[in-house]
């Protein structure tokens, strides 16, 4: 089933990612971002996950980026939540992939991600996304 508004989301957050346009893809991140799940942290922010596009875009570390398997959950008028398979590509060669789900939720005229949680194996399996 798919989502305009997640198909749209990840369109533009794919391509200005790949485009190395830092300030336009951190626009789509909000300030209050949560990201859980990342080995090591127990959370991390809008602040780390800048940092770290700061450090991977001039240096062109990703070469591609893609979301599939999109299986919304829940949809209101003002969030989306959704789980998908995200596949990076590194310029050495390498691929990572990670089911992963995120939380949309609608700022003004925006949608902007608002958590991300990395999910376990056992959960991504469940859920048929590896």
């Amino acid at each position: 089933m798919s989502n305009p508004v997640i198909d749209s989301w990840l369109e533009q957050f794919v391509a200005t990612a790949l485009a190395r346009d830092l300030e336009g893809h951190m626009a789509m991140i909000s300030q209050k971002v949560m990201v859980f799940g990342v080995p090591g942290f127990d959370t991390l922010g809008y602040e780390d996950w800048y940092r770290q596009c700061a450090h991977e875009f001039p240096l062109g570390l990703i070469s591609a980026l893609e979301y599939s398997r999109i299986k919304p959950r829940t949809t209101s008028g003002d969030s989306i939540l959704f789980k998908s398979l995200e596949t990076t590509r590194t310029s050495d060669g390498g691929t990572l992939a990670q089911a992963v789900e995120m939380l949309l939720q609608r700022d003004g005229d925006n949608w902007k991600l608002t958590q991300l949680r990395m999910l376990p194996e056992d959960e991504a399996r469940h859920d048929g996304l590896l």
